[in-house]
């Protein structure tokens, strides 16, 4: 188990540095200069480039880390995380880290909760539909789950609170105006993913139940609903599992999109104002952060999975 964890973790460091490499280079090849497009967004509209001085150019040029060879930039730039420091950000002039720091309370809270609508939504269809499967309680689990996959985010954020904000008057609409501010993005984050985890949990069902050891124990008099309960859905779980780190990153990632319909303040609305601004260093933090999120989720995800299954253990032996 301590060499595979080993394994693992050096294969997610590797993913990790292959990720700073990108994100540093991202930065590096969009077209124009990064320096000239931020300073004119601290102009007045229509201002063109020809108000801008050398010097303020090459002042920021070097705030930015774009002088120098770009190994030494790389290196300059990775010595800096491994610190700690992400740089400041170009509008606030406050250390990214600190300002990421403060926002994800908000966004962990908003990913919380909405994990907890996605397992309230997504385990009682994905049981029903394999339960029922081919019946009409299929047939409307799956046709629900189709409907809020198909839902875009905004689209749905928008209509929960044209329902429950503006018309029923029960919900707060935007911002943190006490715990019942999360409801709505909650919902609006948590139902498109459910929808996935239904569709995804309801095959996985059908294909334990199909195994020659559940068509046993089906011979022996065993119920659907029993079978399905106590020796079905543990096996099930597996792929679920292995797609729970895509989920939670679905969460966070989605995160985005919700907290700027819902003025939340979390970091996806911080990244959203920092693409309207140009703000490249807190660009550069954000995507890191989320990059790094990912990895060791996928890193977790493989160790559960490792535990979990024993067909992954015997593997792992027979190969070793």
């Amino acid at each position: 188990m301590l060499a595979y964890a080993v394994r693992r973790a050096a294969a997610a460091l590797a993913a990790l540095l292959g990720a700073t490499v990108v994100i540093f280079l991202l930065l590096r090849v969009i077209p124009g200069d990064p320096a000239t497009a931020v300073l004119l967004t601290m102009l007045d509209p229509g201002a063109g480039s020809a108000e801008l001085s050398r010097a303020d150019i090459e002042a920021l040029r070097a705030e930015l880390g774009l002088t120098g060879p770009l190994p030494l930039q790389y290196l300059e730039w990775l010595g800096e995380i491994l610190r700690g420091n992400l740089g400041a950000s170009l509008r606030s002039r406050q250390p990214i880290m600190g300002e990421l720091a403060a926002r994800i309370p908000g966004t962990l809270t908003l990913a919380a909760t909405s994990l907890v609508v996605m397992l309230a939504i997504a385990l009682p269809c994905g049981l029903v539909s394999a339960l029922y499967a081919g019946r009409s309680a299929d047939h409307l689990s799956r046709a629900l789950s189709l409907l809020g996959e198909s839902l875009p985010n905004f689209f749905l954020g928008v209509l929960l609170v044209y329902l429950f904000a503006l018309w029923l008057r029960w919900l707060p609409s935007m911002g943190w105006q006490g715990p019942e501010s999360v409801v709505l993005p909650a919902l609006t984050l948590g139902a498109g993913i459910a929808a996935t985890t239904a569709r995804l949990l309801r095959a996985s069902l059908l294909d334990t139940l199909s195994q020659p050891f559940m068509l046993m124990a089906e011979a022996k008099g065993l119920s659907r609903s029993r079978l399905l309960f106590r020796h079905a859905l543990r096996p099930a779980l597996i792929p679920v599992l292995t797609a729970s780190s895509l989920v939670l990153g679905g969460l966070l990632g989605g995160a985005v999109v919700v907290e700027t319909v819902f003025a939340w303040p979390g970091v996806g609305r911080y990244m959203i104002e920092a693409i309207a601004g140009r703000d490249y260093p807190v660009i550069q933090g954000f995507t890191l952060f989320m990059a790094a999120l990912f990895i060791v989720l996928n890193f977790v995800v493989d160790i559960l999975y490792r535990v979990l299954d024993p067909r992954v253990r015997v593997e792992v032996r027979r190969h070793a």
